[in-house]
């Protein structure tokens, strides 16, 4: 189907789905219960609508449309973001495109949780240690988001954590079972009033695996408290600790994918039979990591115009990473703030908002390379200690001017730099030294103009740039050398954008192009014994697409509030919602040795993606959620003659919702993945060596469980 027709598909069937139902004149229209939404953005809060940039937003409704044992479903639904998982709990993020310099984890995406800075110091985001369960909104800001974010080309990830109302208390218990050995447990106490909250939650969770050698665990504990001593100020504090153990089971060649999808990356024998490069199950290739985060944050309004919001934390965490040839172990530790000041003044009778602030870190890792002897540690490779210290300023203004015009300038200057100590080392490895890498400070600005057409309908425009330096895992990889000529990605980004509601505010929508061009773009490479390797490849240009609508098919007449079900009753009706992307990326200008790649689509980007569902409820409480998903082919190499194949699935979770007695909450639930047994990757190594790109994801598979809480 042309890209064309793509786009236009959703928003049509939303369209006409919406039209039909309207009613004939405005005289009879009933009030949809949808309240607008507020979004954090670049810090000033505002509606959605008000707000000159791309994001997209995920509340906890979107997130329980899927298994709870993994968020890739869920935050997929977002266009132009794409959650990856490579292995269990192995995950990896795209803001559109920036996967392109993540063979594994979370870089060039900058990550919050409760406004504590999540991304590391090095740059690297452990978004591993995070469960579905405790996680009540995520909003994704596109592209370069300087101008209050501070360094970074991939966007923005602003997380927060489920709050109890005022006036609730609640405990709860959850058990849920499905295919491939999952079991999860999980327990949760809140209580909140008119002046503090405190919420506390544990979630364990087991699975045995799809693949060979992809079992995990994982126990996350979450304590979020909050009080007001006074209506000037808020104090919070916030207590996350992880501990996750899960297998690797490695790339796979597209034969043996085809073959078994199941197996792990077997061993490399020689024709004598010796292993010449061994597999994930004889070296149990695994990763496992303990983390504990602090972080304390004080609101304060000094006066109804002025405030100051500051945030301190600090976390520890402990790896062991046996992988095919290596054995890593790593201890660090880190820590540091975030302050923001806001004023709001009248100028010429038209309101200024200021804002301006600073944020800081610091982290001090010890990291050690073994060689890795069947899961055991062998001799020490090398033992390196790495300082890094990170930091930006930033001011941003909004101005009010006529007809319904908001203007915005902001920027931010940054700096880092990294200090790495070889203690020791083989001599065929490295030598012993002491490395001091700065990255130039930079300056990124950001311009934006927003434009109500209507009251509920908005258009803006937004030119911004943004500066990226290489984490610390790209300028020290694991064969243990140091990559000190890697230089920092530099882009700049050209956005339009529409968004708002019509028909009475049963469809609402969001419609976004960009132009994103990326100068000193990083990409990645790896050798046999999979060590990822990392280089500058020029430029490249990202152009793209992005839809998402939602609209309600139908919806029953109001419930008095009084009766036991009013809750249920204010979110039943059907709703059917979709998002689309569309992405040209390309590299412009890319020449590697003999090989010119300029021209090529970029690598592991993906030309289109699809999703589309329904939310349908009754005042019964009954419940049904089925969705799908697709994603087109992508290339696997900087060549583009590897590609993996494009796919669609489908799922479906339903269940029963209700609230017993006034205080029994109840919610049983089954659901349905990959219906139709697709064999599918979710994840993909890209430029693997030995052609090992795939990395099968679970076949169809079952769950369900039940949800059981007493409120008072």
């Amino acid at each position: 189907m042309p890209p064309r027709l793509l786009l236009l598909l959703p928003l049509s069937l939303l369209t006409i789905s919406a039209l039909a139902h309207a009613p004939a004149t405005p005289d009879s229209v009933r009030a949809i219960r949808l309240p607008e939404a507020t979004v954090v953005g670049y810090g000033t809060y505002l509606p959605l609508r008000r707000t000159a940039a791309g994001i997209s937003v995920l509340d906890a409704s979107g997130i329980e449309r899927f298994n709870q044992s993994s968020l890739a479903a869920a935050v997929n639904t977002l266009p132009g973001v794409r959650l990856e998982e490579r292995a269990t709990a192995s995950y990896r993020i795209s803001v559109r495109g920036s996967t392109l310099r993540s063979p594994f984890g979370v870089r060039n995406v900058k990550v919050y949780y409760n406004d504590i800075p999540f991304t590391e110091a090095s740059g690297s985001t452990p978004f591993n240690l995070l469960d579905p369960a405790i996680i009540g909104r995520i909003e994704v800001l596109k592209g370069p988001a300087a101008s209050v974010y501070g360094a970074g080309t991939g966007g923005a990830i602003l997380l927060r954590n489920r709050q109890p109302a005022p006036g609730e208390s609640r405990g709860q218990v959850g058990v849920t079972a499905g295919s491939f050995g999952l079991r999860r447990y999980s327990a949760l106490v809140e209580t909140a009033t008119a002046a503090s909250s405190l919420r506390a939650q544990y979630v364990h969770q087991t699975v045995d695996g799809y693949r060979q050698n992809s079992a995990a665990l994982r126990d996350v504990v979450a304590l979020d408290g909050e009080f007001r001593p006074s209506d000037k100020q808020t104090v919070a504090a916030h207590v996350l600790y992880t501990d996750i153990n899960y297998q690797l089971p490695g790339g796979l060649t597209r034969a043996q994918f085809e073959q078994n999808p199941r197996q792990a990356r077997p061993n490399v024998v020689n024709s004598a039979g010796v292993i010449t490069n061994p597999g994930s199950v004889l070296q149990q290739a695994s990763y496992a990591s303990r983390t504990a985060l602090l972080g304390v944050s004080h609101d304060y309004r000094f006066t109804p115009a002025v405030a100051n919001k500051t945030t301190l934390y600090t976390s520890g965490t402990a790896i062991r990473t046996p992988s095919t040839f290596d054995f890593e172990r790593n201890t660090a530790v880190g820590w540091g703030g975030r302050t923001v000041f806001s004023y709001q003044l009248l100028v010429a009778g038209r309101v200024l908002r200021l804002s301006g602030g600073g944020e800081g870190q610091s982290s001090f890792e010890n990291s050690r390379n073994y060689e890795n002897k069947a899961g055991s540690t062998g001799l020490l490779r090398y033992d390196d200690e790495i300082r890094t210290t990170t930091g930006f300023v930033f001011g941003q203004a909004e101005l009010e001017l006529p007809l319904g015009l908001l203007a915005t300038l902001g920027g931010s200057y940054n700096r880092l730099t990294y200090r790495v100590n070889r203690v020791a080392a083989l001599p065929a490895v490295s030598t012993t030294y002491a490395v001091t890498r700065r990255f130039e400070p930079q300056i990124s600005p950001r311009v934006a103009l927003l434009k109500e057409i209507t009251p509920r309908i908005s258009a803006y425009a937004s030119a911004g740039t943004g500066f990226s330096p290489p984490t610390e895992e790209e300028i020290r990889p694991s064969n243990g050398t140091l990559n000190t000529g890697l230089q920092a990605e530099r882009g700049t980004n050209y956005e339009v954008g529409l968004r708002g509601s019509v028909l009475h505010n049963r469809l609402t929508f969001d419609l976004a192009a960009f132009d994103f061009r990326l100068r000193q773009t990083i990409v990645t490479r790896s050798d046999d014994r999979g060590t990822q390797l990392f280089y500058n490849s020029g430029s490249t240009r990202q152009r793209g697409l992005e839809a998402a609508a939602s609209g309600w098919l139908w919806q029953p007449a109001p419930a008095p509030a009084a009766t036991p079900s009013a809750a249920a009753v204010a979110s039943a009706g059907l709703r059917l919602w979709g998002s689309y992307a569309y992405n040209r990326f390309r590299f412009q200008e890319y020449q590697q040795n003999a090989n010119d790649f300029s021209g090529n689509q970029l690598t592991g980007t993906v030309p289109h993606t699809l999703s589309a569902g329904l939310d349908g409820s009754i005042r019964l409480g009954f419940y049904l959620n089925p969705a799908l998903s697709h994603q087109a082919r992508l290339p696997l190499n900087d060549a583009n003659t590897a590609y993996a194949p494009g796919y669609w699935t489908f799922a479906v979770r339903g269940g029963w919702r209700q609230v017993l007695l006034r205080h029994l909450e109840l919610d049983v639930f089954a659901g349905l993945e990959n219906a139709t047994d697709r064999t599918y990757s979710l994840g993909n190594d890209l430029n693997a060596g030995g052609n090992r790109y795939y990395q099968a994801a679970p076949g169809r598979n079952f769950y369900g469980g039940t949800t059981v809480g007493w409120r008072w």
